[in-house]
């Protein structure tokens, strides 16, 4: 008997696609195969019966969410995960509130400075991770320096502040919150850039906006960043890739904080209660 089907014998309660979870004694990790006929009978007839599919990757989540198949994250979280335009598409959409922004293709880059005044935020619309895709924007060499480098322009208010609350929630469910400051020479507060993360006095108001953000989105694995500037919060933006680093100065292991939740049972819970 191999080793899956002697794990799957002793009752190992879920089946991961992706290694997230490797290490986890009650999830049985198949890993990503490109056809799904490179996964034996065995494991095919494993993915089938399990009541959900934990970590299957976009292309998978996909698929088992047309089968109807109960998976973790949801296909939203992949969906959305990396892009800025969707994103802001959705929270506006939804109401959720977010820094005012506009998206130009190359014959719009003219309406640029009608619609926003310096200075504003550019971004990249993708491939922005740690904060290595975001300009302050001051002038109009910096502008058209921006521009060069992007097919599609977002941009967005400047909202003034020296810090931002993320909150990393599972399940719907805040598991971290902390401030990212910025640092002295850098407007940024991403930790790769210099921000100091401080876990002191953060806001029930702000966990609650993050959540009901979290809910109304379907992110169910995401860290939100979101900024408060003059009483009022706003979501700056999902990500789907968060840092451990904050998780880490708490003590805090995220493959155990996945597994007493999946222990817990609450992921097989109907989402819709």
């Amino acid at each position: 008997m191999g080793e899956i089907e002697s794990m799957s014998e002793n009752n190992a309660a879920f089946v991961a696609l992706g290694s997230r979870l490797q290490g986890i004694p009650e999830v049985i990790t198949l890993g990503l195969k490109p056809n799904f006929f490179d996964y034996s009978s065995f494991e095919r007839n494993m993915i089938y019966r399990s009541r959900i599919i934990l970590f299957p990757t976009l292309n998978y989540a996909q698929f088992f969410s047309t089968m109807g198949k109960r998976i973790f994250p949801s296909l939203e979280t992949y969906l959305y995960a990396d892009e800025k335009i969707k994103q802001t598409t959705l929270f506006n959409m939804l109401e959720i509130p977010h820094p005012r922004t506009r998206f130009y293709y190359h014959l719009h880059y003219k309406d640029i400075l009608k619609d926003f005044s310096f200075p504003f935020i550019g971004k990249l619309p993708r491939c922005s991770a740690q904060g290595k895709g975001v300009f302050n924007i001051h002038n109009r060499k910096e502008l058209d320096n921006y521009l060069q480098i992007t097919s599609i322009a977002y941009i967005q208010e400047y909202v003034p502040h020296k810090k931002d609350l993320r909150v990393v929630l599972i399940n719907y469910q805040p598991v971290i919150a902390y401030w990212r400051l910025s640092s002295e020479h850098n407007f940024r507060t991403n930790i790769s850039q210099g921000g100091i993360i401080d876990f002191d006095n953060i806001p029930p108001e702000g966990l609650q906006v993050a959540q009901d953000c979290a809910r109304k989105c379907k992110f169910n694995d995401v860290g939100l960043d979101l900024i408060c500037y003059e009483g009022n919060w706003s979501v700056i933006e999902a990500n789907m890739k968060y840092g451990r680093k904050g998780l880490k100065l708490k003590g805090l292991d995220i493959k155990e904080i996945m597994r007493k939740i999946l222990l817990s049972g609450e992921l097989l819970l109907d989402e819709t209660l």
